[in-house]
């Protein structure tokens, strides 16, 4: 007796089929996507070296920024834009790690926060001499910041925004809120940023950097569609260091 083979019919197969290389297609878009970033420039790479005054340590997951000499009591924990390499942060990370802060950059997975927005929580876990903490972030990182400060209030003292504006709602946050950008900014969507100011605390603290473009707070080189600047990388985050350090020392004082 003729058995009958158990055959899927062939419009299953052809659709199927049609899913496999929709799935492909689109692994590999993302993949090419992911893998174009911005990456550290040279001046970035060399901010890396530890010196007298900054010890850096680097793992898988994150670069640290510490100060040498006694344990610092306020760190800031660092959320990299979209596409960035954390790297390009070094310059104005270390020099707020020279203002006495201990400062720790996240390694995003394919240098996109919203794949780790909680990846302050690890860092927190590791750096547990540190009784101050602040979450940071540019662009990207700095909404994906807020989403996790927003969801453990109750661990973070305070909130920075560098070009950048809350996922959700703030207006009750029990700790102060700063956010900076520059003028010529091009690519953060003011729109959005406007709409975005209404879920901040009353008394959040704006400041923004006359002649400042987006990609200045990081040294990645020029960023597609930003603004031209009218002041150097290095006066932008010399700015907001002192903008950051006033913030933070006002903080204290309250």
């Amino acid at each position: 007796m003729e058995q009958k083979q158990n055959r899927k019919p062939s419009w299953i197969r052809k659709v199927l089929i049609g899913l496999a290389v929709i799935i492909v297609i689109a692994a590999g878009a993302f993949f090419w996507y992911a893998n174009d970033y911005y990456k550290a420039t040279a001046d970035a790479i060399e901010a890396l070296q530890s010196d007298g005054s900054v010890t850096i340590t680097e793992t898988d997951d994150a670069i640290t920024f510490a100060p040498n000499g006694e344990d610092p009591e306020k760190g800031i924990i660092f959320y990299p834009g979209g596409k960035v390499e954390s790297e390009a942060y070094a310059p104005l990370l270390r020099s707020l790690a020279e203002a006495d802060l201990l400062v720790v950059v996240a390694k995003m997975p394919f240098h996109l926060a919203v794949f780790d927005a909680d990846a302050a929580e690890a860092i927190m876990e590791q750096e547990n001499e540190v009784e101050d903490w602040y979450l940071a972030g540019h662009s990207l990182g700095g909404v994906m910041a807020s989403s996790f400060a927003a969801d453990q209030s109750d661990e973070v003292v305070g909130l920075i925004f560098l070009a950048s504006y809350p996922a959700g709602d703030l207006t009750d946050a029990p700790f102060p809120v700063l956010s900076i950008y520059g003028s010529e900014d091009e690519v953060l969507s003011r729109e959005s940023y406007d709409e975005a100011q209404g879920k901040l605390p009353d008394d959040y603290t704006e400041i923004v950097l006359d002649g400042g473009n987006h990609g200045q707070f990081g040294d990645y080189g020029l960023q597609e569609g930003d603004g031209t600047a009218t002041i150097s990388t290095v006066q932008q985050q010399q700015q907001t260091v002192e903008a950051i350090t006033a913030f933070i020392e006002n903080n204290r004082q309250q």
